[in-house]
């Protein structure tokens, strides 16, 4: 049985247990596991490792126990919103420089220690809703940075990167931004499944 491993912030985590690797919240992690699950019966194993608050640095310094020790086969990767957040609310956020030259580190290590893992790099992604609206174009502006270096992570590693940006865009075509991202960061139930199919579809292209 494969592993694929969720890694992120608030978004991935979605509540997920601590103790039980089987509940994995109520974001696209559970989506994914629910769609792949029943299309592939006991070929996946399906972990969540995504810890709210959580910035690329976060990330590095979790590398041994929860990306490395769970040897994972598949690995999706999707942080950046609290690298721009944090520096917005408390001053203790990611400037992009430094931004991609943690995820390259971060990139290199995981690569070096598991040769044969696929990973899959995620597009952070931003709407203006109740929690950005007052800063928005700085939002906006500092979230497509980390976009771009995230996408540049993932052309020097030949790896696969999802864009999620412009398919939120798009949404708000149908429904204003709020019925996607609640807050204009944390996907609602119907924003959770726009990332899950993304994802889906990346990962059975992936699949051996």
């Amino acid at each position: 049985m494969k592993t694929i491993l969720f890694q992120g912030d608030s978004i991935t985590d979605a509540g997920r247990s601590r103790d039980n690797d089987n509940d994995r919240g109520t974001g696209y992690p559970t989506l994914v596991s629910a769609e792949l699950g029943f299309k592939y019966p006991n070929e996946y194993k399906f972990i969540n490792k995504g810890i709210s608050g959580n910035r690329i640095v976060d990330l590095y310094a979790r590398i041994k126990c929860d990306f490395i020790n769970i040897k994972p086969d598949y690995l999706t990767i999707l942080i950046g919103i609290n690298d721009v957040w944090h520096e917005l609310g408390g001053r203790n956020g990611v400037d992009n420089k430094k931004f991609f030259k943690v995820y390259c580190d971060l990139i290199e290590e995981i690569k070096a220690m598991l040769p044969d893992v696929k990973i899959f790099i995620l597009e952070p992604f931003v709407l203006e809703a109740c929690a950005t609206e007052d800063k928005y174009n700085v939002f906006r502006k500092e979230t497509e940075m980390r976009a771009v270096s995230a996408k540049a992570v993932a052309e020097k590693y030949g790896l696969t990167f999802i864009p999620l940006q412009e398919k939120f865009d798009k949404a708000t075509e149908k429904a204003e931004p709020s019925y996607w991202l609640g807050d204009g960061v944390h996907p609602t139930a119907a924003g959770h499944e726009l990332i899950a199919k993304e994802l889906v579809a990346a990962l059975e292209k992936a699949f051996d």
